[in-house]
């Protein structure tokens, strides 16, 4: 038992785990090897001494009253309670409650319990460095990365080689009209990390997030990335529109000039990534209705109203076109970006023939983020 001990640090250190890692793992192989050597009706513990670098696996037994009924849950496998009758025929001094253990060796259990150990700590140093995989990728979830194209399955699904695991880019997360093939290096965002029962560990990016705008604005414009201009939302219909709420945190920085950059270098280069999406830099205001009348831009709004969760919108009839805009694509991004259902109201005409009439043009932000994104 005290050789085992010895391996525990090298393989912290050839697997990249933590001592305490190792351990909880050695344990727990050596526990089940116990089960099947000894008997699955035992209960076992593991004992690590620090000092003198020894191992030891014990059995432990609960001692209970002559009469309890756990009694008859011992079998010929192995018991996991005593009498106390019994107990203190070894020991005079125990009690009811107390746990009596004894140590047990599979040094002298030949080939057949060193085999079994040796496949439980594959098993379980496997299953810990997934685990450890696994949270180390859930933690970039909404990063941006950028991985080499390995394959495309029939389904037009595009995997990508990321340092040690596979992601996956569904044909869904990908922007219309786009087509990838090996050798391609493709950007995207981490957009969520699971367990598959039969793949096991999975990543999947996405293209068409508007936290991949987000990464891809704080990639071109270096105020983003130190902080001096923030992102309040973002709202895609991916490949064709978006709009993105800025504010400054510096007075001498203008948060829509500098993220558009000098004759638009900046927003282009990112349009460009994202096939010539159309992308409308809006100052954020904590007002919501001065928010809500930027966000309807190009149109001119003359007044904002707020009701609860929805936003009646007041405007000029010759700014209704625009307000709405192609495939009612302005009102659903504005939407989407202040999180108001909003409502066109025609100036000078009655409430009540005006939301008949502009009942089209009404706008539900959390059905819209169902269709066009996170």
């Amino acid at each position: 038992m005290e050789k085992i001990i010895n391996i525990i640090e090298s393989i912290a250190h050839e697997k990249g785990l933590r001592i305490d890692e190792a351990k909880e793992a050695v344990s727990t192989a050596l526990i089940k090897t116990a089960q099947k050597v000894f008997g699955e009706n035992y209960d076992y513990a593991v004992h690590i001494d620090e000092k003198n670098k020894e191992l030891t696996l014990f059995q432990k037994v609960l001692v209970v009253d002559n009469e309890d009924e756990r009694l008859s849950q011992n079998s010929e496998d192995g018991e996991k309670f005593i009498a106390i009758s019994d107990a203190k025929e070894a020991d005079e001094g125990v009690e009811i409650g107390d746990e009596i253990t004894y140590q047990l060796s599979l040094d002298n259990m030949g080939r057949t319990a060193a085999a079994i150990l040796y496949k439980e700590l594959e098993y379980h140093i496997q299953r810990l460095l997934e685990q450890n995989i696994f949270g180390k990728y859930k933690e970039k979830i909404g990063e941006l990365i950028s991985a080499p194209v390995t394959s495309v399955d029939s389904e037009e699904n595009t995997f990508l080689e990321y340092r040690e695991v596979r992601a996956v880019l569904p044909m869904k997360s990908r922007i219309k009209g786009e087509k990838f093939k090996p050798t391609d290096t493709v950007k995207s965002v981490i957009r969520r990390v699971y367990i598959d029962k039969k793949l096991g560990m999975q990543i999947e990016v996405s293209r068409t997030t508007p936290k991949f705008l987000e990464r891809l604005l704080e990639l071109q414009v270096p105020e983003i990335k130190d902080g001096l201009v923030v992102i309040h939302s973002c709202a895609r219909i991916p490949g064709e529109r978006a709009k993105i709420a800025l504010s400054s945190v510096a007075m001498n920085v203008d948060p829509v000039g500098a993220t558009v950059g000098t004759k638009g270098v900046r927003i282009n280069a990112v349009s460009k990534e994202l096939h010539g999406e159309n992308i409308d830099c809006i100052e954020y205001s904590s007002i919501p209705e001065k928010f809500i009348s930027r966000a309807m831009s190009p149109a001119i709004i003359s007044s904002v109203r707020i009701e609860d969760k929805k936003a009646i919108v007041t405007l000029p009839s010759d700014q209704k076109s625009k307000a709405i805009g192609k495939s009612g694509i302005n009102i659903r991004l504005a939407s989407m970006l202040t999180g108001y259902e909003i409502e066109l109201v025609e100036l000078g005409g009655s409430d009540s023939a005006s939301k008949e009439k502009d009942k089209e043009s009404q706008s539900n932000p959390d059905a819209l983020k169902a269709l066009f994104g996170d």
